[in-house]
């Protein structure tokens, strides 16, 4: 039976493989690009001539990648791995036209010879996810991402780069963006610190620019998009809203958003970055993840009979779930050095672990704009940040509520008030902790509590993880920070 299914599964993919190479070749376009995600989350990216692809390549793959050079896969005697082209992921990327035109397809990883899944690769830890939230009944899970990032006109590295990779005498950075209210702006509109949310123009210069990133998103890579507009900070914040899809198309499309914003800016002749702290004094970037249940076409997470929120009973044990592991959740979904800039209290980022309705100063919120709309109840996990690997925050965030459903995890009481401006003791009394403070006690957090992730997330994989993310907090923790010297060069 499983081999007879393996078969159909094939002749599917080539068959859906045929379509896709026959519009290839209707469209003359010349190159077809195959796309994976590292386990950083890095988009990477090879170019095959498109009349050298054929239908079977679908289902057996194309032998073309070199595991043993790619951040956080094989050594170099294990490094033989294969791209299998997902034929649903294909878009037609805009820029390069004169070069003779590029197809885009997402790819799964797959070992050598073997053509077994690869454990690290994050797409297919998101397709394990998937398989086991159906295998507890939930045969939807729905993601709905919200994606923050910042456009600056240059970030200038100060001395040389030569010398800031080594940083022997020492180094700066400088920001520059026609909306700051730090440098002349030319006859431009600056905007205040915290007072960018929804600006209209001329102070908000970048409003075409993010709907032209959002035109290609649409029409090239077939995204349905939600919204787009101007976040709170200065310098270019901006947040782009993509429609909620399954849990793997969700996680493709956030790598797309993020592929299309960078190189939309810098053709621009702008820079766009995703580092979820560059601003001193203004908001960081996060990426808020709306998520829900679903079972055979009904939605878990709803109950009319509920006075507080409209949620179920499995809501409250994933919401438990949440709060659980939040500790732990930060290793993933914040994971890096920059990542605890953003996760400081006076700048909107959740830094208690609480839940609440339609409160935004708890890391887990329940929006709560109608009543009696089953279809829209969800929950607000706002935690994570965009340097995030989509894949691995969206599996480990899955797990971590199921997690709660399946031990029944009772949440405290919901918390209604603003967090931030109660006392130590009296969030203790509520029953509210604190997420970590950097990413090394991050790590700490998951290396005691990731029992929630085995089974999906391999050991090697969270080996590999803990290794690459200790290594970037020592290489901080090495170096004179510029702050330390204005604070301490006299002592």
């Amino acid at each position: 039976m499983a081999a007879a299914a393996t078969r159909a599964s094939g002749a599917t993919a080539e068959a859906r493989g045929t379509e896709v190479l026959d519009q290839i070749r209707s469209a003359g376009l010349r190159w077809v690009e195959l796309f994976y995600t590292d386990l950083l989350g890095g988009y990477n990216h090879i170019h095959l001539p498109a009349d050298t692809v054929e239908p079977e390549m679908f289902s057996s793959g194309i032998p073309k990648l070199d595991g043993s050079s790619v951040r956080g896969f094989r050594e170099i005697y294990e490094s033989d791995m294969i791209l299998l082209p997902d034929p649903s992921t294909m878009g037609i990327v805009p820029w390069g036209a004169d070069h003779g035109g590029t197809a885009r397809f997402i790819c799964d990883v797959l070992v050598g010879a073997s053509k077994e899944p690869y454990s690290h690769d994050p797409r297919g830890i998101a397709r394990r996810t998937g398989e086991v939230l159906a295998s507890a009944g939930y045969d939807r899970s729905y993601w709905g991402p919200e994606i923050e990032f910042f456009v600056f006109d240059s970030v200038k590295l100060i001395p040389s780069a030569d010398s800031v990779r080594d940083a022997w005498g020492g180094a700066g950075y400088l920001i520059e963006s026609r909306e700051a209210p730090w440098q002349a702006n030319d006859g431009h509109w600056a905007i205040r610190f915290k007072e960018g949310y929804h600006r209209a123009g001329p102070a908000d210069h970048l409003e075409g620019m993010r709907s032209e990133m959002c035109n290609i998103l649409a029409d090239n890579f077939h995204i349905r998009m939600d919204a787009h507009h101007h976040e709170v900070a200065t310098a270019g914040q901006s947040e782009i809203n993509i429609r909620f899809d399954d849990l793997v198309p969700s996680a493709d499309h956030v790598q797309d958003v993020r592929y299309v914003i960078k190189n939309v800016a810098r053709q621009h002749g702008k820079v766009a970055t995703f580092m979820p702290k560059p601003v001193f004094g203004d908001n960081g970037i996060g990426m808020h993840m709306n998520q829900s249940l679903w079972t055979g076409g009904v939605p878990a997470f709803f109950d009319a009979n509920d006075a507080y929120a409209e949620v179920s009973q499995t809501c409250r044990y994933y919401v438990g779930g949440l709060l659980e592991h939040s500790r732990a959740l930060c290793a993933i979904t914040n994971p890096t050095t920059n990542s605890y800039r953003r996760l400081v209290p006076g700048y909107e980022a959740p830094v208690f672990i609480a839940w609440s309705r339609s409160n935004r100063s708890a890391n887990v919120r329940i929006p709560f704009y109608h009543r009696g709309r089953p279809e829209a109840k969800r929950i607000e996990y706002r935690t994570p940040d965009s340097a995030a690997n989509i894949y691995l925050t969206e599996a480990a965030l899955a797990l971590a509520g199921l997690d709660g459903i399946r031990r029944k995890i009772e949440p405290p009481p919901p918390v209604d008030h603003d967090i931030y401006k109660l006392s130590p003791t009296r969030r203790r009394e509520l029953g509210v902790r604190e997420l970590p403070g950097s990413l090394g006690e991050a790590l700490e957090c998951l290396s005691s509590d990731d029992g929630f992730l085995r089974g999906v997330f391999d050991s090697s994989v969270l080996e590999m993880w803990h290794e690459l993310k200790r290594e970037e907090q020592l290489q901080l923790n090495l170096r004179p920070h510029p702050f330390e010297f204005y604070r301490y060069l006299d002592v």
